[in-house]
């Protein structure tokens, strides 16, 4: 903890901040940093959050939400930039790895297994179930009070990242800290009202458009879902990017490997991994410059969505053998 104590120092110190999540957000990623905006904003420090892509519409009930600026909006970049849950300085997005260019410190905060521990400072805990688990010790170092709208935000993260707590990066500590947050005033029934039971519409949609092409491998032990890119041009849905959606995979039974198969762009195909009980997919996504955790990975890979399908699949049989 004593990196985490150093990285609360600096943030006590200085003035100035950007906070800049990975592209395409998840939950964590959103939660983690609506906290800590919250949190230094409280200590009267200058913050702005930079994000390269857009996040869900059901993260807007989250307060201070509408402070999500993309690169582009930005004059002038901080000189001091707090990461957070980016595995690597890539991971932010080509537009706004540019800007980093003009910064002076860089911190990263992270609880992937693959993080590259860069930075001036930097705290990686791959044993917590989410960086908005991190924050939340963040905070408590730095006697930051976490009022209901704090609160509020860090249970988004650490619900989206454990599954609703059903995956295995839950722990006795992340129950704990649950706990704490309640008592604090978070607001379960707006997790359950917006995370969990306000699916877009076009989220649905490319629910419908992936299980039309659902397959299964090896005797069933891999299923995986494929969504083409002219097909999700048409349904309008390009810019959606649930995180959801690979879960029905794995929630079929026999299933140890859930494969989903997006093509962002014609030769441009993202992977998602979900295993069970088994299969280390991190490492699976690694083979391909992605990685993540063990249960729960993601990678992108050029070429054709059959050609990248196939490819996949025959790394993950190897696994299965």
């Amino acid at each position: 903890m004593e990196n985490l104590k150093n990285i609360g120092h600096q943030l006590s110190i200085l003035e100035d901040f950007a906070i800049v999540g990975h592209s395409i957000p998840d939950g964590d990623s959103v939660g983690s940093i609506l906290a800590l905006y919250l949190g230094l904003s409280s200590l009267g420090k200058r913050v702005k959050i930079i994000m390269q892509d857009p996040i869900s519409s059901i993260y807007d009930y989250l307060p201070a939400v509408d402070r999500f600026c993309t690169p582009d909006d930005i004059d002038t970049m901080p000189e001091n930039v707090i990461l957070l849950d980016c595995s690597r300085l890539d991971r932010t997005g080509d537009e706004v790895i540019k800007r980093l260019h003009d910064t002076k410190l860089i911190i990263n905060i992270d609880h992937h297994q693959d993080n590259d521990m860069f930075g001036d400072y930097y705290f990686v805990n791959p044993l917590a179930s989410s960086t908005a688990e991190i924050v939340y010790e963040l905070l408590t170092i730095m006697k930051i009070e976490i009022n209901s709208d704090l609160a509020d935000c860090l249970l988004a993260g650490i619900v989206m990242d454990t599954g609703s707590f059903m995956n295995s990066n839950t722990t006795s500590t992340t129950m704990n800290i649950v706990a704490l947050l309640l008592d604090k005033g978070a607001d379960i029934d707006k997790v359950r009202n917006n995370l969990l039971e306000s699916k877009p519409h076009k989220e649905v949609l490319l629910l419908r458009q992936g299980l039309q092409h659902l397959e299964f491998y090896k005797n069933g032990r891999i299923a995986c879902m494929k969504l083409p890119y002219e097909e999700v041009r048409h349904i309008d849905a390009l810019d959606v990017h649930p995180e959801g959606t690979i879960n029905y995979v794995r929630s079929i039974k026999g299933v140890e490997v859930a494969l989903l198969f997006r093509e962002v762009r014609p030769g441009l195909v993202k992977i998602g991994y979900r295993s069970k009980t088994e299969v280390d997919v991190a490492a699976l996504a690694s083979r391909l410059g992605g990685g993540g955790h063990k249960r729960a990975a993601g990678a992108q890979k050029q070429g054709g969505l059959d050609e990248v399908t196939r490819l996949v699949i025959e790394m993950v049989e190897d696994v299965l053998d």
